[in-house]
């Protein structure tokens, strides 16, 4: 899995204050928290290293990453 790179999305959850949400969308069932941003983004890793471990071992390939893009909408 070395040399491997997915994107993970964070955000604040909205229900639990101080909790964050990390997804991997190209893995929609790879998805974790933290109490941190720093801890949500290390049980993200955590996650989606034994997400693909369940893959490969399956005889799956590990699917590509997604593409991303920002775009900005001037206000009305």
């Amino acid at each position: 899995m070395k040399g491997m790179r997915y994107t993970v999305v964070l955000r604040p959850d909205p229900e639990t204050p101080g909790v964050w949400l990390a997804e991997v969308p190209a893995l929609p069932w790879c998805a974790t928290f933290g109490h941190s941003l720093e801890e949500a983004l290390e049980n993200a890793k955590d996650a989606l290293e034994a997400a693909l471990e369940a893959l490969e071992a399956l005889g799956e390939a590990p699917p590509p990453d997604v593409t991303v893009a920002q775009i900005s909408l001037d206000a009305a």
